[in-house]
C-alpha cells in the first residue's frame, strides 16, 4: 500500500499527473483541486489512494490528506466508484463538500455532473455523521440560512436560466458576499449569467 509518491512532475494535466520517482513515472489521477495545486510547481507530494480491480490497477492522488479521506468515504457510498468520486471532488472543493453532506444540501450535491436525486440522498444519509469524524475538531464553516439561496435559485429557474449553474453562480456570490439580500443575489446572478 502506497502512502503517498513523492517526485519531479512531468506531465500535469487536469485528469491526470505523471510523477517521476526513481526512473519510474507513476501516472496518477487527480482532482481539479489537486490540479490547481500542482499548477506551477515541478515537484510534488500526492498522497495515493490505489484502487485494485481484477480489470485495472489505477492511482488516485490527492494534494492533501483531507481531500483522499473524503474520496474514501465518497467511494463507500453505494453506486459511487472512484471516477465518480473524483468528478465530485473537482466541482467542489473538500470543505464544501463537507458543508453540502452536513448541512443535508441535496440541490447543490445533486448539481454535480453524474450525481441524481436518489445518489445525492444517499450521500447525504451514509456520511452526515462521517464527515463530522474526519474534521478532527475542525469546524465545518456554517452557513447563512439557506433561504436567501434557494429563494434566489428559485426566481432565476423562473425566468428561464438552468438550474445548475445558477446554482454554481448563487454559491459563489453567497461565499464573496454571505450577507447579501436576496433581491442583491439575483441581480449579481443576472449579471453573471
Amino acid at each position: 500500500m502506497y502512502e503517498f509518491i513523492s517526485g519531479k512532475i512531468t506531465r500535469n494535466t487536469p485528469a491526470y499527473v505523471v510523477i517521476e520517482n526513481n526512473g519510474i513515472g507513476y501516472l496518477i489521477n487527480i482532482s481539479l483541486n489537486t490540479y490547481e495545486a500542482l499548477k506551477e510547481k515541478k515537484e510534488a507530494l500526492l498522497y495515493i489512494y490505489e484502487n485494485i480491480r481484477e480489470d485495472a490497477y489505477t492511482l488516485y492522488g490527492f494534494s492533501e490528506v483531507n481531500e483522499r479521506e473524503i474520496f474514501q468515504l465518497l467511494i463507500s457510498v453505494s453506486g459511487i466508484g472512484a471516477n465518480t468520486a473524483r468528478m465530485m471532488l473537482s466541482s467542489m472543493s473538500p470543505e464544501e463538500l463537507k458543508v453540502a453532506i452536513s448541512t443535508e444540501n441535496v440541490n447543490q450535491i445533486k448539481s454535480i455532473k453524474g450525481i441524481g436525486l436518489k445518489t445525492a440522498q444517499r450521500v447525504i444519509v451514509e456520511l452526515k455523521d462521517k464527515i463530522g469524524k474526519i474534521a478532527d475538531g475542525e469546524k465545518i464553516p456554517f452557513l447563512q440560512d439557506n433561504t436567501n439561496a434557494e429563494e434566489a435559485l428559485s426566481a432565476l429557474v423562473m425566468l428561464g436560466f438552468a438550474k445548475g449553474p445558477s446554482q454554481k453562480v448563487i454559491d459563489k456570490i453567497l461565499r464573496e458576499h454571505p450577507k447579501s439580500k436576496v433581491e442583491d443575489v439575483i441581480k449579481l446572478a443576472l449579471k453573471m449569467l
